[in-house]
């Protein structure tokens, strides 16, 4: 019986053999010289409210997609994320993906939880620097929250973005809601998410910014 088994076992180990050197051959020409575009974001990012396939992000695959734009998406957007959380989580993304470029979409909970506002920008700061450590291009999305939270700390939270985009020499993307949250018919009934209506709007807005900024520093 032992005999039979230590047979059978061989037979296996010569088969499980060249599948796995063809597995790892496969791998290995599976190369792509496209641009991998990460996102670290929150719920505007990871369409809150919405099926995947109606987000922003994916829109705006699919449109580099259909236009034979080189650049891939991965979004690493999670709802209700902080950017103590995105720091957190930050190194093992950039290790697993290896970004060449690197939108930090993080903040808006930051600003509507009342975060200290000099904690926040330290983050932001922290989030690009990790980016900037990896060789990856930077961008760096600006954010902005209701005034009802006061008009001193609604501009201070504003222009955290503006200083460190300055400060660590990154382009800053405008906001992207700064038409559409005006538009109740555009945002869901938190008033706070965008809804189905208003994603390819952003996907448009998202595209006249990063697709040249992309293909330019390839």
């Amino acid at each position: 019986m032992f005999v039979k088994f230590r047979y059978l076992y061989a037979f296996l180990l010569i088969l499980l053999i060249p599948f796995q050197a063809l597995s790892d051959q496969a791998e290995q020409s599976d190369t792509s010289e496209n641009a991998v575009l990460l996102i670290l974001g929150d719920s505007l990012s990871a369409a809150y409210g919405l099926q995947q396939h109606e987000g922003w992000v994916s829109l705006l695959q699919k449109m580099w997609q259909d236009d034979n734009i080189p650049i891939d998406i991965v979004n690493a957007a999670v709802s209700g994320e902080t950017t103590d959380g995105g720091l957190a989580r930050f190194p093992r993304l950039l290790e697993q993906h290896n970004p060449t470029h690197v939108l930090i979409e993080l903040g808006g909970n930051d600003g509507l939880q009342g975060h200290n506002i000099g904690k926040i920008r330290d983050n932001l700061d922290s989030l690009v620097s990790v980016a900037k450590e990896s060789k990856a291009v930077v961008f760096l999305q600006e954010m902005q929250i209701p005034s009802n939270y006061g008009k001193r700390y609604t501009q201070m939270f504003t222009q955290n973005f503006n200083k460190v985009a300055e400060a660590q020499d990154v382009q800053k993307i405008p906001f992207f809601l700064e038409e559409i949250a005006l538009n109740k018919d555009l945002m869901q009934n938190d008033g706070i998410h965008p809804n189905a209506e208003a994603q390819p709007l952003i996907a448009n807005f998202m595209d006249r910014h990063l697709r040249s900024l992309i293909l330019s520093a390839q």
